[in-house]
């Protein structure tokens, strides 16, 4: 272990020097002792540990390939993004340490992020046996975990399953939020029936690994990895653990409003604006923080009659449920009004931020003082986070305590009926229920900070340093622990994982499954009214016409499957606030008479017009409103739960990356032709033209779909709607294949070269490099049917794999060259023989590498045997794929397929770069 090697990279890479912890944790690493947890407080830089990975990898530490930084979904400004993208940076400017990781001289680190230039980023799929950072939420890294991907299409799956599933180490932070999903990575990486029949299989496939963070004492594991004697002495360390933090218990008494009590104390600990300090006021609930900002900005505007003038004011709504496009906004806002830890901006006078648990997780905020309601322990320690963070100042912190829960009628008189002794109906019983607990939460979650010391001043030590000496005297003293553990949050309930479902998930070619249930409680757990989520995108185009036969089904799905909803547009929030909003734009657009459409022809809504579409997470269409039915919007709730609404930005209702009932400017889009975000960040663009003008083609943009968005009445179309997409981002196989001219030999020698590269760097032995080499040598055979070369427009001087183009889909009617591949690979007798095993591997890498025969895969229009012969090919094709997904495991085998989709995938993009410098 070289820790001058690693101290020199980590002041590189942040800026500063490691802490103990720190050291000591990337030994842990360079040993191959990876603990269950870790067990770190807030402010101590949890984050680091991307750094840590990174380093140790660069020194020959046999950690994963890639790490998954998890953070809650509810985080609007993460810290993680910053760190990846910080990490990035810095390795591209330190020619050896990007050397020690294997990067070549024009490569970056890949990342994908959920804020910026790399939110989405998808060059982590590029090379399996590339280092690189994705920070994802649960939902994004738990669905493509289980090959439900949301977002992704079903042929995408296997890929991102694959990836994550295999050669990765997951980092959950603030795992104590949702002890299922740490549960199921647990159990993916640790229990055998999940893995290969094999046991030789598990030497070749590189290991799945977990790493939970928390700062709450929720940590589980046996070797929870903590603070040592040596950080306690550590200077830093110290500074941050006893930053002075006061707190004072303020009960809100019954007829007080807890808004008005939360923004008056608020005001209090600003002078009534005379100080210039920053202040953040936490509410459980988004409106009571809504209205408490209101209260604040009206006190701030003083009182003539009173004799109080006006005061400038900063103030802000953080809460969940913002686009990601405005995340950044957001974050420019926390920074220049110094609410970020080490931000440095020192304010000129009074700034509020208000916010939820939005506010809690994820974010590096630092405040001067706080002023919030009481809620469960493990967020209480995440708030207390937020506030003087460094410990360079003094912070008040003031807790508001609701009253005692008050029974209300039902619930009273269902008290009322038990005390005579009378016996309850399932719904007294529950009643009686919910009341007892909310009066047992009530009670319990004040318990922890009775326990906290007193400062010489009387108020409460709320400091890191005794939150974590009452966590550790919990672990000795077993009432403490039980009273602890009584004041937070609860677990949900949760499924097990078994590997009769992770079988069903894995068969994503099937576009029903009746034992493939969804997966969110495998995620999060059973929890008990919790609202679901719909997502919403606003879109400037849309595949619609005015007049002319409406689009069917097919094309509605290949449109968004060229132009899918990235997550950069996307704000996803509760399904009954957007049934409210809808109803409530819909009454206003009506009430207004007329909206002005920013298309060529300038049209207005009409009641009849297409103006949304839902489809499901595969992008799938579950069905399409037209602007009336927004009225009875109600009635579709259930369409609307768990989907994706795309909306005509005419719709608008969106301020500031939140919904508003009464925001009528048309939002940015990111297909409104103007910059978002980054250059080619979403990865298509949509341009709506002429039927008799000239498509013009631009640098690094490659046509991907064409669209009739108008048509005369004997249906030739008169306008399009083209989608094109970024470089060296294929969707769709179609990307692939539609680029550069290049002969079918040449593409598949490329390809079989990428795939030896690939099997060397993943240390494949020499057996099954050929296999995988002979796979590559032969996956588009079956281009050379006549029925592709002629649908694909191929040049006639000779065999080609990539065309120009445009495809006849009425031609190829269906063909999927995989399948010929398929069967022109098993009647060559000049491929070499192989066992039985690797042979059955050969030919499913083959069939599998555009995302089907999992189990099944399409026989229509294949001309190289009869439709008899087809059907028992079919057969064996979904036999072989369960044979073999016994012995590799389910992830194992998506492992696999990604090796070789990679390979074709480089091997493309390398006939695209040609293209894009003019390469012959």
């Amino acid at each position: 272990m070289n820790l001058e090697k690693f101290t020199r990279w980590f002041r590189s890479l942040t800026g500063h020097d490691p802490m103990p912890w720190q050291e000591e944790l990337y030994a842990r690493f360079m040993g191959g002792d990876l603990p269950d947890a870790v067990d770190i407080p807030t402010g101590l830089g949890k984050t680091t540990i991307m750094t840590i990975w990174l380093i140790a990898q660069a020194c020959g530490a046999k950690v994963p390939t890639r790490l998954a930084y998890v953070v809650d979904r509810r985080a609007v400004v993460d810290q993680a993004t910053d760190e990846a993208m910080k990490l990035r940076d810095g390795v591209g400017e330190d020619p050896e340490l990007k050397s020690a990781l294997g990067l070549r001289e024009n490569q970056a680190l890949p990342i994908s992020t959920l804020r910026g230039q790399y939110v989405d980023n998808r060059e982590w799929l590029d090379d399996p046996t590339s280092p690189a950072i994705i920070v994802g939420t649960v939902d994004m890294i738990g669905s493509r975990l289980l090959f439900e991907g949301y977002g992704v299409s079903r042929k995408m799956r296997p890929y991102h399953a694959g990836l994550l599933g295999v050669d990765t180490l997951v980092v959950l932070d603030e795992a104590h939020l949702v002890p299922p999903f740490e549960h199921l990575l647990r159990s993916i990486a640790s229990e055998p029936s999940l893995r290969g029949r094999d046991e030789s299989c598990q030497q070749i496939i590189p290991p799945f690994k977990v790493l939970p963070l928390s700062a709450t004492g929720r940590a589980q594991g046996k070797s929870r990895f903590q603070l040592t004697e040596k950080d306690f002495e550590h200077e830093l360390v110290k500074e941050r653990l006893s930053a002075l933090k006061s707190m004072t218990i303020i009960p809100c008494v019954n007829d007080e409003k807890l808004e008005d009590v939360l923004a008056e104390r608020a005001w209090a600990l600003a002078d009534e604006g005379k100080k210039a300090m920053r202040v953040l006021v936490y509410a459980d609930s988004r409106e009571v923080a809504r209205k408490a900002k209101v209260t604040v900005e009206k006190l701030a505007k003083g009182d003539k009659k009173q004799g109080k003038p006006a005061v400038k004011i900063e103030s802000e709504l953080f809460v969940g449920s913002r686009r990601v496009f405005e995340r950044e906004a957001a974050k420019q806002w926390l920074k220049e009004h110094g609410l970020l830890a080490g931000s440095g901006t020192v304010p000129s006078g009074p700034v509020f931020l208000f916010a939820t648990s939005a506010g809690e997780v994820g974010v590096d905020l630092d405040a001067d003082h706080m002023v919030c309601d009481l809620v469960a322990w493990e967020r209480m320690v995440q708030r207390l986070g937020r506030v003087n963070r460094r410990g360079k100042g003094k912070a008040h912190v003031i807790v508001i305590l609701k009253p005692q829960p008050k029974a209300n009628k039902w619930q009273q008189d269902a008290l009322d009926k038990r005390d005579r002794g009378e016996e309850l109906n399932n719904s007294e019983r529950k009643w009686v229920e919910k009341y007892e607990k909310e009066k047992l939460d009530w009670e319990n979650h004040q318990k922890p900070i009775r326990q906290l010391p007193k400062n010489d001043d009387g108020a409460i030590d709320a400091s890191p340093g005794a939150l974590l000496d009452l966590k550790m005297r919990a672990e000795t003293d077993e009432s403490l622990r039980k009273m602890l553990d009584e004041a937070v949050t609860p677990e949900p309930l949760r499924p097990e994982l078994t590997r009769p479902l992770v079988d069903a998930w894995s068969m994503t070619s099937l576009e029903k499954h009746t034992g493939r249930p969804a997966i969110q409680p495998w995620l999060r757990g059973w929890i008990k009214d919790d609202p679901p989520q719909t997502a919403l995108v606003w879109r400037k185009h849309l595949p619609v016409r005015r007049s002319g036969p409406a689009p069917h089904k097919k094309e509605i799905e290949a449109f968004f499957e060229a132009a899918p909803p990235h997550l950069s547009e996307i704000l996803e929030t509760e399904t009954f606030r957007v049934i409210d909003w809808l109803e409530k734009r819909h009454a206003e657009l009506i009430k207004q008479k007329t909206v002005q459409a920013e298309v060529p022809d300038e049209h207005p809504l009409r009641e009849t017009d297409v103006v949304a579409f839902v489809l499901d997470a595969d992008g799938s269409l579950r069905k399409s409103f037209v602007f009336k039915e927004l009225a009875q919007i109600e009635n579709f709730k259930a369409v609307l739960e768990g989907a994706t609404l795309i909306l005509d930005a005419r719709i608008a209702g969106l301020k500031d990356g939140l919904l508003h009932d009464n925001a009528d400017d048309l939002p940015r889009t990111a297909d409104d032709g103007q910059n978002w975000l980054d250059e080619g960040v979403v990865g298509f663009r949509i341009r709506s033209i002429e039927a008799s003008a000239t498509v013009s083609g631009d640098k690094g943009w490659h046509q991907r779909y064409r669209f009739a968005s108008a048509v005369t009445e004997d249906g030739e179309p008169t306008r399009w709607l083209i989608v094109e997409k970024w470089r060296q981002i294929a969707a769709t196989e179609e990307d692939r294949s539609t680029s550069r001219p290049q002969l079918l030999d040449e593409h598949q020698s490329w390809t079989e070269e990428r795939a030896r590269r690939l099997a060397k760097a993943a240390g494949l032995d020499d057996e099954l490099t050929e296999v995988l080499a002979l796979a590559a040598r032969h996956h588009d055979e079956g281009k050379r049917a006549a029925r592709w070369q002629r649908a694909f427009h191929a040049p006639k001087d000779g065999i080609y794999a990539k065309t120009e183009g445009p495809i006849d889909y009425r031609l190829l009617d269906g063909y999927r060259h995989e399948l010929g591949s398929l069967l022109r690979v098993e009647n060559d007798k000049g491929v070499p023989k192989l066992s039985a095993e690797n042979r059955d591997l050969l030919l499913h890498l083959i069939v599998a590498h555009h995302g089907f025969a999992r189990p099944v895969i399409g026989t229509t229009s294949c001309d190289d045997a009869p439709p008899s012969a087809l059907e028992t090919k079919a057969a064996e094709i979904a036999i072989r794929f369960a044979r073999l997904q016994d012995h590799w495991g389910p992830w194992g085998l998506a492992w696999w397929e990604a090796l070789l989709r990679a390979a074709d995938q480089q091997a493309s993009r390398d006939n695209e770069l040609r293209a894009a410098t003019g390469g012959d």
